[in-house]
């Protein structure tokens, strides 16, 4: 009887895990249909020679010149580091049309075999670049990773003045035919992976990614929807949008991209940005984002991989009630794939919306721990 019950019970869990991981292919397919639904012709994925940007774009003024947080990135000490580095730029066609052009640094160390190697693919925040992103790119690279950066939609190369990303999301609220809030950068890393897995240098069962701020939420998205990613970091990006529309927690998120939820305001005839206005823009220019996309379905997709969510305890971009289901739920997804070891949320003490050095090593020792095996 013992041992019926225990195949009972085998069998049960097994039958679960299925279900688990069909609602999860049914939602990446529901996603992917909204990524495609405003996406331009296709063309074929092609790589273009580029140059080293000399004198990178930032949208924000003064320029912003350190980050103490990558500096503390762990480095190998190499005495010929330097002669030994090697960086590559180049663009890949992922659609048709000007921001179809994604512009993409990678950085390594010539390395005498032509063994397959950990790859980690990094985002930057709002109004950033690839480039800012050099500490953190050598530091990984002096550890026998291939680093990769990009410029994510209307940032970097990709933009042509200061307010280009600002435009950009008027322009999808006007018109509703771009989706350059988080979703079409996605798209973008979607069309990375596939030329990653086929570089004769990267490991394709060991691709990891991590961001900040507005790329955290890049690499959140990128891993929910693309398997291939392995082992995903999202730093001070994930958070619950519609737990923050509910508890009036939404003005932080709002503020940091505000052009767009004035212009919404405008067009709706209100005379203060409120709740309703919130919900409506989030629907235009990321359709789900607050609803079936949102942290609580999305972020448990990502189990079994080994997720580590670094967030600061008081960031009111991210508040931390908006993470409490969704951290439920991951957990117990973790649980149901018996790899609870996999899943761990950092909400470093009296932090705001910043990247610490701490949590650069955290991301560190986390990839370490998952890629160098």
């Amino acid at each position: 009887m013992s041992a019926q019950c225990d195949l009972f019970f085998h069998v049960k869990g097994l039958e679960s895990m299925a279900s688990v991981k069909l609602e999860a292919a049914e939602l990446r397919s529901k996603f992917l249909h909204v990524l495609r639904s405003r996406r331009p012709s296709q063309v074929p994925l092609s790589v273009v020679p580029g140059k080293p940007v000399k004198d990178p774009f930032f949208q924000e003024s003064p320029k912003p010149i350190f980050s103490e947080a990558m500096a503390s990135c762990p480095k190998e000490d190499i005495p010929n580091f330097k002669e030994l580095l090697q960086e590559e730029n180049f663009y890949l066609t992922t659609e048709e049309g000007g921001q179809g052009l994604l512009p993409v640094l990678v950085m390594s160390v010539k390395e005498s075999d032509k063994k397959k190697r950990p790859t980690i693919v990094f985002l930057h925040s709002t109004h950033k670049c690839k480039e800012w992103l050099r500490p953190l790119l050598e530091g990984y690279a002096s550890r026998g990773y291939i680093a990769v950066a990009i410029d994510s939609r209307y940032h970097g190369e990709r933009a042509t003045s200061i307010t280009t990303y600002r435009d950009a999301l008027v322009s999808s609220w006007k018109n509703g035919d771009t989706m350059p809030f988080i979703f079409d950068t996605v798209w973008d890393l979607i069309k990375l992976a596939d030329y990653l897995t086929e570089r004769e240098d990267v490991d394709p069962s060991k691709i990891g990614i991590t961001g900040e701020s507005l790329g955290g939420m890049h690499a959140w998205f990128a891993a929910f929807v693309d398997t291939r990613y392995s082992v995903v970091v999202p730093i001070i990006g994930v958070q619950g949008f519609r737990w923050a529309i509910e508890h009036d927690k939404w003005q932080a998120r709002v503020n940091s991209i505000k052009a767009v939820f004035e212009e919404a305001r405008a067009d709706l005839d209100k005379s203060a940005i409120d709740k309703e206005i919130v919900q409506k823009v989030w629907d235009r220019i990321a359709p789900g984002l607050a609803s079936q996309f949102d942290a609580p379905y999305t972020v448990p997709t990502i189990a079994p991989r080994p997720l580590l969510i670094l967030n600061g305890e008081d960031d009111p971009r991210c508040p931390l009630g908006g993470l409490e289901i969704p951290e439920s739920r991951v957990c117990k997804a973790y649980e149901e794939a018996n790899c609870p070891q996999n899943i761990k949320l950092i909400a470093q003490p009296g932090i705001g919306h910043r990247m610490t050095p701490l949590m650069v090593k955290e991301a560190s020792d986390w990839f370490d721990r998952f890629l160098k095996v």
